[in-house]
């Protein structure tokens, strides 16, 4: 694990801490967008290429958007190797699932940053859209990636599916708020405070949210009644995760997916959807939140449950 600096790899801890101990995320470095008035970065076929992690929601989004979508045949996709270890995110094709960096045999991710802005100060992380043209990040930013994916590339594709429509637009952010803080980035705040009160604060958060969503799925199939969308897509990544991962790991105990009637019923329903099933690995889950996370778990043994009801 590390960060660059001014371009130079240093090794540190990813957990970023404020001065009470409570865990806070950093904010992302490439924010262009892809449009059609957009006289560098145009959707165009084959221009683009994604790198994910199946282990990281985040990622995810991207990942079920582009086979929501139709992106397949016109953006290509590599996958790094679930352990983010010293030197960070690595691409290496023997894991199972895992591929190679298939445009320049890059060995690490923290290669696509530097060749980006060799001076850049940055986290390395995943998602990454990276432009062939121009031989540059366009965008490591998922909830922009996303919005480009939804809407973007319809004449390209013909797939005029639409997970943000402008009636539902403020709704839907309500929603995307409200979890991102609670649910989303909250399970982190868990698993990487420091103190006793940031943890207590952030998990009193997160499950009141969880009872509160849970409630809300007791008379709607999504969380806006009968429609699919964005805010769906966001959630769905962090619940796929809880059960494996963050109950025992980031210590989000009190309740299991499992055990909430209307929150497990939802999480079957979406993992039905193709595109959410297909980018969802559990193995790459289990080995990168249980091995990478040294801080955590000094030994990096992978538990063998839980049996999945999903």
């Amino acid at each position: 694990m590390g960060k660059l600096i001014d371009g130079n790899w240093e090794k540190r801890s990813i957990i970023t801490n404020d001065e009470n101990g409570a865990y806070a995320r950093l904010p992302r470095t490439f924010e262009n967008i892809i449009s059609a008035d957009n006289p560098i970065y145009t959707p165009d076929s084959q221009r683009y290429h994604l790198y994910i992690s199946y282990a990281c929601p985040w990622a995810t989004r991207t990942l079920i958007y582009r086979s929501l979508k139709s992106l397949e045949d016109h953006i290509s996709v590599d996958v790094v190797h679930p352990d983010l270890l010293e030197e960070g995110w690595a691409f290496d094709g023997s894991y199972p699932a895992a591929t190679k960096e298939s445009l320049y045999n890059f060995k690490y991710l923290r290669e696509l940053y530097q060749k980006s802005d060799p001076k850049v100060t940055t986290s390395v992380t995943v998602p990454v859209l990276w432009d062939k043209k121009t031989e540059t990040i366009v965008n490591n930013e998922s909830s922009q990636i996303i919005r480009m994916f939804n809407s973007e590339f319809d004449e390209l594709t013909g797939n005029s599916s639409d997970f943000y429509p402008d009636h539902l637009q403020d709704e839907i952010n309500n929603l995307n708020d409200w979890i991102y803080h609670s649910v989303n980035n909250g399970v982190y705040k868990c698993g990487f405070a420091t103190t006793q009160e940031s943890y207590d604060e952030a998990v009193t958060a997160l499950f009141k949210a969880l009872d509160e969503l849970d409630q809300k799925l007791s008379y709607s199939k999504y969380l806006i009644e009968d429609n699919l969308t964005e805010a769906d897509l966001r959630l769905i990544p962090t619940l796929l995760r809880f059960d494996v991962a963050y109950v025992t790991h980031f210590k989000c105990n009190i309740k299991r997916i499992i055990d909430y009637k209307n929150l497990s019923r939802y999480v079957k329903d979406m993992l039905a959807i193709p595109a959410v099933k297909s980018s969802t690995n559990f193995d790459h889950i289990k080995r990168h939140y249980y091995y990478s996370h040294k801080e955590i778990n000094p030994f990096r043994i992978v538990p063998a449950g839980p049996e999945l009801i999903i």
